[in-house]
């Protein structure tokens, strides 16, 4: 990895970090307020209209990922009047999305009331939903132009902004709820932040690169390849969506709206350290595509070894620290009644785990393009997730929906799409892949157990003694990671590399 790609990934890491630990400080904050004021029926809703809006984005196509992935090669190149060819392209496709969605959602307002499940009725819920949507459909208007900095590495500069933004919104939103108790007015501020923050983005990419404004026409057979593309990635978001947004929705039919609402509050930490490790690895997608071009079999799968090292220690940490601190957190912040038990909880673990554990696979496939070859199998774990989801929905309510997501994956892509890559970019057997998950699980399910042990009899009853436990199975979490990871191959390369990273921060400052 050159040390441009090497600068550009520290920078995305460290940015994306950042940004993921005020968002959770921000978070906690509204919506501790949220639930004051308003209630966890609203809160429900709020994440039942999170799904159904991430199903409309299917009217997206795919594009996003399609114009990301074609804008790699003209970069290198300086090719700038194709990648201003790329962007007008771009706007002229997210206008039509823009009012596809727009269009679609309105269609939906009929049916909302199939959807909420609720003892008493919220008023004004078609107005909300609108509300929702007007957001939603800011994002299409003007994001066209930012595709080049992020396929330029550049998404750190982003960030910032963002950052500025979401502070300002939470301290306004804030004030709004605790002066006015209003839902509404709450969510007008909202959609003018989306579409303010937006547009800052819009303005900041199109001073760094000039060049996207330019009326430039792609040729027809640049624009055939490029729908030739969105026809398999399509097919890849349409499962994507199945698999990662609808689960809210099954729960709020299934089980009940408010249970929508106590099953965000478990996710305001899964989440968050999922988008952690996400970004992390996401930040390296751009980096990736160069290196499987440019570098060997040997080059690549050294790579992934880092990668593979690396999400193993962060999901065994964080699974160790979410089993064992996660309803201490729920009972002193809220209270017991917001406790949703063990199962759920071994459920929610359960999903953390395997969707951090294979991120260096899902990284890779991004960075490769694939598309193609990976569509239908994408297809068939949406499938497996729906049925699965309201079957054992049905039979164990929150906690069969959870299950269900990961289940599907582990008897679909989870060994398929190794197989592909082993194969094809590394050119060696998959077998390496599957006994370093099962040592990874071994592993887990030990770091849960002793440190489980060490902290078994702090019951925290306060923000004090739950700080305490959090550092006691922290330490003895971390311990027990590093010692069980130290001598492989890949936390060495790991190691080897963070120092040369820190060698060359230190060369710079002097």
């Amino acid at each position: 990895m050159s040390e441009s790609r090497t600068s550009n990934s520290i920078k995305n890491v460290f940015a994306s970090i950042m940004y993921q630990l005020l968002n959770f400080v921000l978070s906690f904050i509204s919506r501790s307020i949220f639930i004051q004021v308003l209630g966890v029926g609203y809160l429900g809703i709020n994440g039942l209209f999170n799904d159904v809006l991430s199903m409309l984005n299917l009217a997206e196509l795919g594009f996003g990922t399609v114009m990301t992935y074609g804008m790699y090669k003209p970069l290198a190149e300086k090719d700038y009047e194709t990648i201003a060819g790329l962007t007008q392209f771009y706007k002229k496709v997210y206008r039509i999305v823009a009012i596809s969605i727009a269009g679609i959602g309105i269609m939906l307002v009929p049916f909302l009331h199939y959807l909420v499940n609720l003892e008493q009725d919220i008023p004004n819920l078609e107005i909300y939903y609108i509300l929702f949507l007007a957001s939603n459909v800011a994002s299409y208007l003007v994001t066209y132009k930012t595709t080049v900095m992020y396929a330029d590495q550049k998404n750190y500069i982003f960030i910032k902004y963002t950052a500025y933004w979401s502070i300002a919104q939470t301290i306004v939103l804030t004030l709004i709820l605790f002066l006015t108790h209003s839902y509404m007015l709450y969510l007008c501020c909202q959609v003018i932040f989306v579409y303010a923050s937006n547009f800052q983005k819009s303005h900041v990419a199109q001073k760094r690169y000039p060049f996207i404004g330019r009326k430039v026409k792609l040729p027809k057979e640049k624009t055939r390849g490029i729908f030739k593309d969105v026809g398999s990635a399509f097919l890849y978001k349409i499962a994507n969506v199945l698999i990662n947004a609808t689960d809210n929705t099954l729960i709020s039919v299934i089980v009940s709206t408010e249970m929508v609402g106590f099953y965000s509050n478990y996710q305001i930490v899964t989440a968050r350290l999922a988008n952690i490790v996400s970004t992390v690895f996401s930040s390296l997608i751009t980096s990736l595509g160069n290196l499987l071009v440019i570098e060997n079999e040997e080059r690549r799968f050294q790579v992934f070894q880092i990668m593979q090292s690396l999400s193993f220690i962060l999901s065994t940490f964080f699974v160790s620290c979410i089993f064992l601190l996660q309803e201490d957190f729920i009972r002193v912040w809220l209270g017991e009644d917001f406790v949703l038990g063990t199962l759920p909880l071994i459920a929610i673990v359960f999903n953390f785990y395997f969707s951090i554990s294979i991120t260096p696979i899902t990284v890779f496939r991004e960075a490769a393009g694939l598309f193609r070859k990976t569509k239908f199998i994408m297809l068939w774990t949406a499938f497996f997730n729906l049925v699965l989801s309201i079957i054992f929905g049905w039979q164990l309510g929150l906690a069969g929906i959870i299950f269900a997501t990961s289940i599907s994956k582990l008897f679909t892509s989870f060994w398929y799409e190794p197989l592909l890559l082993f194969k094809e970019y590394f050119k060696k057997p998959c077998r390496l892949y599957f006994i370093q998950m099962l040592k990874g699980v071994a592993i887990t399910a030990v770091t849960i157990f002793v440190s489980g042990i060490v902290s078994y009899w702090m019951k925290p009853s306060n923000w004090i003694e739950l700080i305490l436990k959090g550092g006691v199975v922290s330490a003895a979490s971390l311990i027990i990671t590093i010692l069980s990871y130290h001598h492989t191959s890949g936390f060495r390369l790991l190691t080897d590399k963070v120092k040369s990273i820190m060698l060359g921060i230190r060369r710079n400052r002097e």
